[in-house]
């Protein structure tokens, strides 16, 4: 497996090895090795896992949790193709107000780590696109928030040949400066901090 820093401070991207025969292929989409190396710790502890399923056009996103508890979360995807967007709403982070994306097909099979605290969102590129997450935290509905995938300022890649298919929340959703005034954004310092602890608990 190979792994890639992306622009994000702490994502990362990893492509595995396929392996095809007459029946068709075999791949390991997550090895705790090669996230170790890449990462410099071990994944963080799955509280769960999700998948969704989303038509041609669906955008999903820019989502994210309150900082405490954060979610981190580990994304492939298992059907379809899909663009998978990381973006750093941390603030205080070095890479604070930028983004980058990962194609997710069925030729490459590349997965994303997303730190705690960054945005993530993704376009589905074909119809049945299944997105597959394991994440650190259980879905608590009050600490799931959004920010607009459609942001001028941030200028994310959603061109295409379809409208954009999204729904009543993420259009409502507030620009990242917006947010940031409101204070709802997380704080790069205690997102490191909630990651370090995984690593060393006291």
């Amino acid at each position: 497996m190979k792994a890639r820093e992306l622009v994000v401070q702490g994502a990362l991207e990893f492509t595995p090895r396929v392996f095809p025969d007459d029946r068709g292929t075999f791949l390991s989409p997550f090895q705790q090795q090669a996230f170790t190396e890449a990462h410099g710790g071990p994944l963080f502890p799955v509280a769960q896992t999700n998948h969704s399923v989303s038509r041609r056009g669906v955008v999903r996103g820019i989502h994210f949790t309150a900082t405490p508890p954060g979610t981190a979360k580990y994304v492939y995807c298992a059907r379809g193709t899909a663009l998978d967007i990381v973006v750093d709403i941390r603030v205080g982070s070095p890479t604070y107000g930028r983004w980058d994306s990962v194609l997710m097909d069925q030729r490459d099979h590349r997965a994303m780590y997303f730190p705690v605290g960054v945005g993530h969102a993704f376009v589905a590129l074909e119809d049945d696109t299944v997105m597959a997450y394991m994440l650190s935290e259980s879905y608590v509905p009050e600490n799931e928030l959004a920010l607009s995938v459609l942001d001028a300022a941030l200028g994310l890649p959603l061109a295409g040949d379809t409208e954009p298919v999204l729904s009543e929340r993420d259009h409502a959703a507030p620009t990242l400066a917006e947010a940031r005034g409101r204070g709802l954004l997380p704080d790069y310092a205690r997102c490191v901090d909630i990651e370090g602890a995984w690593h060393h608990p006291a």
